[in-house]
C-alpha cells in the first residue's frame, strides 16, 4: 500500500540488478495529464485533484485496463522491476514482494514525504485506498491489502528503515532467485 516503501525500493533493486523500473502509478499519472489534470507536484495522489481523478477511474476503468495492458506487455519481456498493485494478481510470472506497513507509519511516511498534516494525509489516504480497493475488486475481483495469495515474499517494513528493507530483499534475491537461476 502506499507509504510502504515499495517505490522506493522497486527503484533501488531495478539499479542494483540493472533492471528495468517501471511505475503503474506514474504511468496512471501519464494517463491523467493526457486528460488535463496536473499530476506534477508531491501528494497529488491525496490532493482533491488526484481524488478527482480516483472518482473518474472508479466510473471509467479504461485508464485502469490501458496502465495493467502496457503492464503486463513489459512483465512478458522480462527484466523489469513493475511496482503495481494489479500486477501480482494479472500476471503468473515473475516474483512477487508485498511491503506491508502500519496505517499509522504509512500516514507519517507520506505525510513527511508530501509535506502534510498527518490528518490531512490520514483523511485522504484512507479514502484513496478504500476506492482504489473497490476498483479493482470490481476489475478483477481481488482485495487489495488483504489477498496474498499471489505473493512469494512479504516484509513488515513498520520498523525498517530503506536501507534495511533493500538490504533484506536482496539477501533474499541473491539467495533465492539469482542462485535458482544460475543452476
Amino acid at each position: 500500500m502506499a507509504g510502504s516503501g515499495k517505490s522506493t525500493v522497486a527503484r533501488k533493486i531495478a539499479e542494483k540488478y540493472d533492471l528495468t523500473f517501471v511505475s503503474g502509478g506514474d504511468t496512471l499519472k501519464a494517463l491523467a495529464l493526457k486528460e488535463g489534470y496536473e499530476p506534477t507536484h508531491f501528494g497529488w495522489w491525496e490532493s482533491k485533484e488526484g481524488m478527482l481523478f480516483l472518482a473518474n477511474r472508479r466510473r471509467d476503468f479504461r485508464f485502469d485496463e490501458e496502465v495493467d495492458r502496457e503492464l503486463l506487455s513489459m512483465a512478458k519481456k522480462g527484466n523489469v522491476v513493475l511496482d503495481s498493485w494489479t500486477m501480482p494478481w494479472l500476471f503468473k510470472g515473475g516474483f512477487k514482494i508485498w511491503l506491508e506497513a502500519s496505517p499509522k507509519k504509512r500516514v507519517r511516511r507520506i505525510a513527511e514525504r508530501d509535506r502534510m498534516s498527518f490528518k490531512a494525509t490520514f483523511e485522504a489516504l484512507k479514502n484513496k485506498e478504500s476506492e482504489t480497493k473497490a476498483i479493482y475488486k470490481k476489475m478483477y475481483g481481488f482485495s487489495l491489502g488483504e489477498d496474498f495469495e499471489p505473493f512469494d515474499f512479504v516484509l513488515d517494513t513498520d520498523n525498517l528503515d530503506r536501507d534495511q528493507v533493500l538490504q533484506v530483499l536482496s539477501v533474499m534475491l541473491d539467495r533465492d532467485i539469482l542462485a535458482s537461476a544460475s543452476s
